[in-house]
């Protein structure tokens, strides 16, 4: 088991490799070619150039979060193989550098969705939220302008420039795409990079969907138990896993995510672990990864993954901005720093109490 925390690359973090360094029980960072386009190829060089910026620091890095995959993959294209083939060549390149976990989704359009970026909280800290009444009234016209006033400059992974600017024809391009197509998708890809995965031992670790239910129409694969077990048994095969998020799986208070980790027992090499808290129905917002200042028993999740086995990566996921910080929504230094003295403490009292 080893905690880690997301660092997005020099030039994109607001946070700085030494100051991860200091944070007890961190190991390493996952992280991306925040440059690279879906479909493009990850080169030897520029994984090379990331990793001796981590280790600069002292850091490994521990994951790749995320090698995105193209729509053309997930709608099924003409562009669909070359796209594939592609990846295969960006696998290649992450298991010579000793890479063995891949995270990534297959969310048509948004690898996430949130309706404020911004929220303030009761103790003055400020937190990403969602509602989906607001959602309900968006014009996706008006998506472009309105991530980036919310952005705060900052290059939100998923809602890239060049994603935003064909907004329109990215919902033209699914309209046909019902979940069960984009499934049998998902399963194609997963056979196609079987070889490459097992060449370099590399676990694909797909991450559930942000929030866990369809939004502005588009299918939603990866919400539930029912889905996970699903795609788990229809390739079953042990490049095939699952990334275990409690934010996005934990959108949706009808999931029982203790039984989710039970189910895949064995087939979860990465962990997010996160805290949203419900105002309502329709509205929730993430809080501290303190079990009581959310929705999320914390301490049920991890004492799941130590009660299974689990002897994957785990990092503290989302923080809220605190103490004034400034920093790439969600991702800021302290909030995330606390969320992973917490977690290493209910982690360290489960292995001396052994229960």
């Amino acid at each position: 088991m080893k905690m880690a925390l997301r660092w997005y690359g020099p030039g994109y973090d607001t946070v700085e490799l030494k100051n991860i360094k200091q944070i007890p029980g961190i190991q390493g960072v996952v992280t991306s070619l925040m440059g690279k386009l879906p479909g493009e190829v990850w080169t030897d060089e520029g994984i090379a150039g990331i990793k001796a910026a981590a280790a600069e620091s002292g850091l490994e890095i521990l994951a790749f979060e995320s090698i995105n995959i193209s729509d053309d993959i997930k709608i099924g294209t003409n562009k669909r193989d070359e796209h594939i083939a592609n990846y295969i060549k960006s696998l290649e390149a992450a298991g010579k550098a000793g890479i063995k976990v891949i995270c990534y989704n297959f969310m048509p359009v948004f690898d996430w969705t949130r309706t404020d970026l911004w929220r303030e909280r009761e103790d003055g800290s400020f937190t990403l939220a969602y509602n989906q009444d607001i959602i309900d009234q968006v014009n996706i016209d008006d998506l472009k302008e309105s991530m980036e006033k919310m952005s705060g400059g900052h290059l939100l992974p998923g809602w890239e420039p060049e994603r935003l600017e064909r907004i329109r024809d990215l919902f033209a391009a699914y309209k046909d795409v019902t979940e069960e197509i984009l499934f049998q998708n998902l399963v194609y890809f997963l056979n196609e990079i079987e070889a490459v995965c097992n060449k370099y031992d590399i676990k694909m670790a797909i991450h559930p969907d942000d929030p866990a239910w369809p939004i502005f129409g588009l299918p939603r694969i990866i919400t539930n138990k029912e889905q996970i077990v699903r795609l788990l048994s229809t390739v079953d095969k042990p490049h095939n896993n699952l990334t275990f998020c409690s934010g996005s799986l934990g959108t949706n208070p009808a999931n029982d995510m203790v039984d989710i980790i039970h189910a895949a027992k064995g087939r979860i090499p990465f962990a997010h672990l996160r805290n949203v808290r419900h105002n309502s129905a329709t509205d929730f917002e993430e809080s501290a990864h303190l079990s009581r200042d959310g929705s999320v028993d914390m301490f049920a999740l991890i004492k799941a993954l130590h009660d299974t086995g689990f002897e994957g990566i785990y990092r503290p996921d989302h923080g809220r901005m605190i103490w004034g910080e400034k920093a790439l929504p969600g991702y800021g230094l302290y909030d995330r720093a606390l969320g992973a003295a917490y977690m290493e403490g209910i982690w360290e009292a489960l292995e001396k109490v052994g229960m």
